[in-house]
């Protein structure tokens, strides 16, 4: 065992004496050491949960003969570090995440890891780090939350942001508003939508690194707490049998939960996050791929923001593995990969069904036949952008309006709150980057306005940021090359006038190009005012959206 390193031997005579001030027996000691990565804490809503999953995962680790030890991950709630500074360091932890569990799994020789995230950054911080470190792992989130009722209707977190909109609208009163916030998040867990944290936790299925139900069964449910002691027993049998990430992360299970992706609709951050697992299990995964599977691929799913249905009836309906078996039905997955179950992904949905076509629509019913994401190019974003196509309504799938130019988001909610955006409008958004942030803020505050506002069918959002999953409409992120770096979305000026064909996967800022080559003459990037700490050695460090904003590695990238 790896953990022999820190156990056995004479030499190891000093370890084993910290091993006894721990309170580990000399019987524990001889078992495969088990390292709990456990991302609780008492600020995110999808974390708070985590100490009962964490004990029931201890728990099963010790059934099976396994030693566990815990050890923590942090998390940042996006929601809380919503529209201010906090959102810079949202993105920024999944590589902080990566790298300190990197170095305490391999500080302490563990023989296996079973990663206890839930919410945005952690599953994908956790999913490099497994790669990266390639001892075996499984994953346990800590589940969706329930969604809230108002008046009648499900509601979530995206419902909230929105509402605010409205009250700027005079849509709402500020008592309707207090409804909202007393009742769209009744439970703790990751926000009921097919957001970010959903999505991740779902595709963690779909990668194979994950156990049915990892991504849909509700937090609060006491199914969570068995399916923990589960994922606690079979990282001992992953142990045993020696089935590491990289033997799991393939290639072909990358395009498996792209595939995914595409079906269930999910966050446009997942195309930030896949690349950057890829690149650490050694898999190339560009943007390109994305639009050649999303052609072939239907989306069967219109979770919130893109429909009325939330996680705990994707849950009632089958779960990730009733998406997976639809998808077969039009042979778009490989079933040969190898999943934590210890059999292939074929094996594992042979018996799954669809309990209900409304939720999981079959794939001769699909909400369209290509996929809910969408990666656009063309002289704005010749490197990519990203949009998520099934949150957008049909109107806004072609669209020409005069670009609305803000550098900063806040400048941005302004204009919006303050009625200067009208009907036909494309807002834009930049310097808010991977370098130009830095960090890439999500813009969850100005679409949620626009949408509340009661402009979603009728104006676009364009960024080199990125957006929550709670976003819907025509808001396209990711544009690649950033502002900080030249890109054309620094030469943009109010007026101009922007072509968005998503359909086509085109974005055209409408300006010739003598007039570009003009502007961009003496171009000096706007300076950003962050001076010192994390985010200022990130910002050196960091990679354009198009590559999954992933660090440079001396010599690599």
């Amino acid at each position: 065992m790896k953990s022999d390193n820190v156990k056995c031997g004479t030499q190891q005579a000093p370890h084993r004496s910290l091993f006894n001030a721990l309170g580990f027996t000399e019987e524990e000691r001889k078992r495969p050491m088990i390292g709990i990565v456990s991302s609780y804490n008492e600020i995110v809503p999808g974390h708070m949960n985590l100490d009962k999953i964490v004990e029931a995962v201890k728990m099963g680790v010790a059934m099976a003969g396994g030693m566990p030890v815990v050890f923590p991950a942090i998390a940042v709630c996006d929601g809380i570090a919503m529209g201010h500074i906090g959102m810079k360091y949202s993105l920024v932890t999944r590589d902080l995440i990566a790298d300190s569990t990197e170095c305490m799994a391999i500080a302490h020789q563990f023989d296996g890891l079973v990663m206890v995230p839930n919410c945005d950054k952690n599953v994908p911080g956790l999913l490099m780090a497994a790669a990266r470190v390639n001892i075996p792992t499984i994953f346990v989130s800590g589940g969706p939350m329930l969604a809230g009722h108002v008046k009648g209707q499900k509601r979530s977190l995206s419902s909230m942001f929105e509402a605010v909109g409205a009250v700027a609208a005079d849509k709402m009163t500020m008592e309707e508003l207090c409804e909202f916030e007393e009742k769209v998040c009744p439970t703790c867990g990751s926000c009921s939508g097919m957001y970010t944290a959903n999505s991740m936790n779902c595709l963690t299925e779909a990668l194979g690194m994950g156990l049915r139900g990892n991504g849909t069964i509700p937090a609060v449910y006491s199914e969570r707490i068995r399916l923990a002691k589960h994922a606690g027993m079979q990282i001992v049998e992953l142990v045993n049998k020696n089935i590491r990430p990289r033997d799991i992360m393939t290639k072909d299970a990358f395009l498996n939960a792209l595939t995914t992706d595409m079906a269930l609709g999910c966050s446009t951050n997942s195309m930030l996050h896949l690349p950057a697992i890829a690149n650490e299990a050694g898999v190339e995964l560009n943007l390109d791929i994305a639009n050649e599977l999303s052609a072939k691929t239907p989306n069967l799913c219109h979770l919130a923001p893109a429909g009325p249905t939330y996680m705990e009836d994707l849950n009632e309906a089958g779960g990730v593995y009733a998406v997976l078996k639809e998808l077969t039905k039009k042979n778009l997955l490989n079933l040969d990969v190898m999943t934590v179950t210890g059999k292939t992904m074929g094996e594992n949905i042979k018996n799954a069904v669809n309990l209900n076509p409304e939720v999981i629509r079959p794939v001769e019913n699909p909400y369209s036949t290509t996929g809910g994401i969408a990666v656009l190019k063309g002289n704005l974003a010749p490197d990519g952008s990203v949009v998520k196509r099934s949150a957008v309504v049909p109107e806004m799938l072609e669209h020409t309006g005069p670009a609305r130019v803000f550098d900063c988001e806040e400048d941005a909610i302004s204009a919006i709150k303050g009625g200067k955006i009208v009907a036909g409008d494309v807002v834009v958004i930049r310097y808010e980057g991977p370098k130009g942030g830095p960090g890439m803020r999500e813009m969850l505050n100005p679409t949620s306005a626009i949408a509340g506002m009661g402009l979603g069918a009728s104006v676009a959002l364009i960024t080199d940021g990125r957006f929550s999953g709670a976003s819907r409409g025509a808001s396209i992120g990711h544009v690649s090359p950033e502002a900080a770096l030249g890109g054309l979305i620094a030469f943009v000026k109010e007026g101009d006038m922007i072509h968005i064909d998503i359909n086509n996967n085109l974005i055209e800022l409408l300006v010739d190009d003598a007039e570009l080559e003009k502007r961009k003459v003496g171009f000096v990037p706007k300076e950003t005012d962050i001076k010192s700490g994390y985010l200022l050695r990130y910002r050196e460090l960091v990679t354009s959206a198009a590559k999954g904003a992933v660090l440079k590695v001396p010599g690599k990238n």
